[in-house]
């Protein structure tokens, strides 16, 4: 059947909380073509690199198509019923404690709705976290300790009006990158000034006016003193002053802290606050930076006391803005997926609450304290607490903190259920029983991005196998556990109007959350239902919050929070004497369960590495392209040196991204210890210590391959081609034999081979054909691997004859190194064009290349790169 007659489904990209509109047309094959939405709010059509890439995702390759209990295949009656009996005899057994859920912000709202429910109604615990609880728990608790509730104030449409917009903790040009050109948009427009506060040096940076490189985990400091700087410049909202508390004992405090803290020059210090100051139209964007600290509910407080000290909140382009790490991390806010919640943004431990949500739903039990967050969740797991988990869509055992005891205690767990769309990931290998859940493009729902706007997420694909949808799943589960009535749902729209009625109950109590306006949706408005923002009530539709005032503690006025500078947790001394900062990749999510499907995603940077400053290797003895042996008291990793003035002096900075799957040495969520925030509860990722030296490897290889290897090596990563696969690995002791090495890696014994060895070079070349075609090539020596690597992923497939030179013949073209993923445009292209067509600018590269002109995330590296080519004395 040919696909291109079907009509475009209006759905939601699933990667970060920007919440990007996607159109959505299958072609009949099991394959589709992606665009951006154009009339989505969140996006006009724009879409990142990972959006633009989604059709790439889809196969079934790596697709969980069966339940499975203990490692076999079943049927869902025979692996339900298990899970069912299992989790009731825990239950009878140790009580409602016992057990566990941790979820993610890759569920829809929906399925995170029916998984809170049975476990904090029936099952009669508060034990289930998120790894929402990794993103922005810390926004959540400072949002409820200034306001009474969660609420995001402002939204998007504040960066088209803001005349400054002050970025802290968030590399958006990497990780939000449709927001990122939208601010740019408006920059180019009215002259928005940008101010970015980061310790590394970011792509973000490059369109900045400002950039405080501050001392990590000292915002709070930086704040503190623009909050005395707003006091003395008299820069105060007397009227609105009148609808706060505490600003008497805040601005104390602030006046004690101390900003030279930051390693911020007075002057730098001066000219920002100066500016925040005297600018009455400021946005002040945070992110992980901010949230994932063990004061990062104190830096939230910091920022909100200024907005609110200003009156600076709930007006055209003014006010704090938190952005999400996951498309529905909100809508998991709003359901009470996190354990110290209720749905709605009712509060578990008031007891008027919790009565109101027990009675709406008929509950035999209501936990009236908090369960345990994600980290006590694991420890609870490892020390056995819990004896029966269920993980959803989330891989814990590689991104956790301390992942490596993570791993173990989910080794450890007596009963272990994963939920996932995928077998192949660190956690789903340690599940006693898997069950197969369909996949974004095959789900119906609903998820809310970072300014509390709600789109439908719709199914164009068939469930492949025996998939099911979560809420289903769960559902299923309440019913088999005894709780027929309460989950009997036929549709995740039955769903959603009980969830928008329980909503107006929260309304009721004077809560911010409130959509019962659509309670009473048919299942035919439900299924064309277009982006809302909430709140929704016969009253009032989306809108900004706080411009007069209104705050949802008792006596309705805001809260300052006195807040002092707080230093990270683990202490830097001589056996680790760096800071790791860990963080997100431009092409990547997450831990690589979709974006590594993707061989343009994946070629931008494939392989695992750690940014350290040139003091720093040269003192370490570390040159580039060097391995990188990094140690904490935690874990030990091996990456990749870049070596890079973008961190300062005793800082380093690893992506979070590699799994046991990809790059086993290179799980760095092992090295990052679990401090955690005492508030919030969310741990600290941003600031571990740890230990560097250079790893003496015997040799080096890389491979190229048509089909998926099985390296064996001390290190070694793994990445898709277009072609195949590529592989980087090294190790301490050489194999006997590299041409028998070849075909075990290659699985090709029988292959016919070519090569070209030196042992007393420690060198080796081998390239292993059928029929004429190459299945795979291996190239080892003594230090890294000078071959071109961009040129040799293109060959598996083909007859490649002159394979083991290692690079093309003069008269072939080679693109390089991929730089603009979204359209696949090289290096090499972009140096060719700016040598032989006189190009000046990243403008100019775009309009003759394309490059750059998607998402626009590349933009600064294209800049770099123009800059090398016309100053290359600089770049030295």
């Amino acid at each position: 059947m040919d696909g291109s007659g079907l009509p475009e489904t209006r759905s939601t990209c699933p990667y970060c909380g920007v919440g990007c509109g996607v159109l959505l047309r299958p072609d009949g094959q099991g394959g589709m073509d992606v665009r951006g939405d154009p009339d989505h709010p969140a996006n006009h059509a724009r879409l990142c690199s990972k959006g633009s890439a989604l059709a790439e995702t889809i196969g079934l390759e790596h697709r969980l198509l069966a339940p499975r209990v203990d490692g076999r295949d079943c049927d869902w009656d025979s692996a339900l019923q298990h899970v069912a009996d299992r989790f009731s005899d825990t239950i009878a057994r140790h009580g409602p404690d016992s057990v566990g859920f941790y979820v993610s912000g890759q569920l829809l709202t929906e399925d995170y709705y029916v998984a809170n429910k049975l476990m904090k109604g029936f099952i009669g615990s508060a034990n289930i976290d998120t790894n929402s609880r990794l993103c922005m728990a810390s926004s959540v608790a400072g949002h409820k300790r200034a306001f009474g509730t969660d609420t995001v104030p402002g939204t998007y449409e504040d960066l088209d009006a803001a005349d400054l917009v002050v970025l802290v903790g968030s590399n958006l040009a990497w990780c939000h990158p449709v927001l990122y050109q939208r601010l740019l948009a408006a920059r180019k427009a009215r002259g928005t000034r940008i101010v970015v506060i980061d310790p590394r040096r970011t792509a973000t940076c490059d369109s900045a006016d400002m950039h405080l490189a501050l001392a990590p985990g000292s915002d709070v400091a930086l704040f503190n003193r623009l909050l005395t700087t707003l006091y003395e410049g008299g820069a105060l909202d007397a009227g609105y002053l009148r609808q706060t508390n505490g600003f008497d004992r805040a601005i104390e405090t602030a006046f004690s802290d101390d900003a030279r803290v930051t390693g911020l020059s007075p002057d730098r210090i001066e000219a920002f606050c100066e500016l925040w100051m005297r600018t009455e139209k400021v946005v002040t964007i945070y992110s992980q930076g901010v949230n994932q600290s063990s004061s990062g509910s104190d830096k939230v407080n910091a920022i909100l006391n200024c907005h609110l000290a200003t009156g600076r909140i709930g007006k055209p382009g003014m006010g704090p803005l938190s952005v999400t790490g996951q498309p529905n991390a909100m809508g998991g806010r709003e359901v009470g997926g996190l354990a110290n919640m209720l749905a709605c943004h009712l509060d578990l431990e008031n007891p008027d609450h919790r009565a109101a949500v027990r009675s709406f739903w008929d509950a035999p039990q209501m936990p009236d304290a908090p369960g345990l967050k994600a980290v006590d969740m694991f420890r609870a797991v490892g020390d056995g607490r819990i004896k029966a988990l269920w993980i959803i869509h989330t891989n814990p055992a590689v991104s956790m903190p301390e992942a490596d005891a993570v791993r173990d205690a989910i080794a450890g767990c007596d009963f272990t259920v994963v939920s996932d769309i995928t077998a192949a990931t660190d956690t789903a290998r340690l599940a006693d029983v898997l069950l197969p859940a369909t996949a974004w493009a095959e789900k119906e729902g609903t998820v809310t991005n970072s300014d509390r706007t709600i789109s439908r997420q719709r199914s164009v694909l068939p469930a492949p196998g025996a998939a099911r949808p979560d809420w289903a799943i769960l559902a299923e589960l309440g019913r088999r556990m005894g709780f027929d009535r309460a989950f009997d749902y036929a549709s995740p729209a039955e769903i959603f109007r009980e969830y928008a009625t329980l909503s107006g109950i929260a309304g009721q109590f004077g809560r911010d959350f409130d959509i019962s306006g659509l309670a009473r949706m048919t299942d035919a408005a439900y299924a064309g239902l277009v982006p809302v923002r909430w709140p929704v009530t016969a009253m009032r539709a989306g809108g900004r919050f706080f411009a007069d005032g209104g705050f949802f503690h008792a006596d309705g006025k805001a809260r300052f929070v006195p807040v002092s500078y707080r230093a990270p947790a683990s202490k830097t001394g001589p056996r680790y004497p760096f800071r790791l900062n860990t963080g997100r990749l431009r092409d990547q999510w997450h831990t690589m369960t979709r974006t590594a499907l993707s061989p343009r995603l994946a070629a931008h940077m494939p392989e695992p590495f750690i940014e350290l400053h040139p003091e720093d290797a040269a003192a370490q003895g570390i040159a580039p392209a060097d391995l990188v042996q990094v140690q904490s008291p935690h874990g030990r990793a091996i990456l990749r040196a870049r070596i890079t003035d973008s961190v300062q002096p005793g800082q380093v900075f690893a992506p979070m991204h590699w799994t046991g799957e990809t790059a086993p040495s290179a799980r760095i969520d092992g090295l990052v210890a679990a401090e955690t925030d005492p508030v919030s509860g969310q741990p600290e990722s941003k600031a571990s210590v740890v230990a560097l030296s250079r790893f003496k490897a015997a040799w080096y290889g890389f491979a190229v391959s048509r089909d998926a290897m099985a390296p064996t090596a001390d290190y070694w990563a793994l990445a898709r081609t277009g072609q195949g696969y590529r592989a980087e690995m090294a190790g301490h002791t050489p194999p006997t034999d590299w041409e028998q090495e070849a075909r075990r890696l290659f699985a090709a014994p029988g292959a016919s081979a070519m090569s070209i060895l030196d042992a007393a070079r420690g060198t080796a070349r081998i390239a292993l054909h059928e029929e004429g075609a190459l299945i795979g090539a291996l190239f080892v020596a003594p230090r890294p691997v000078a071959v071109m690597r961009d040129y040799l992923v293109t060959l598996p497939g083909a007859a490649a004859e002159g394979v083991l030179q290692g690079r093309p013949a003069a008269d072939v073209p080679n693109p390089g190194p991929v730089l603009c993923s979204c359209l696949g445009v090289g290096v090499n292209t972009i140096v060719e064009a700016v040598e032989t067509q006189g190009l000046i600018s990243v403008d100019a590269i775009g309009e003759a290349l394309g490059a750059g002109t998607n998402c626009g995330s590349c933009r600064p590296e294209i800049a770099a790169l123009l800059q090398n080519l016309h100053n290359p004395e600089a770049a030295q």
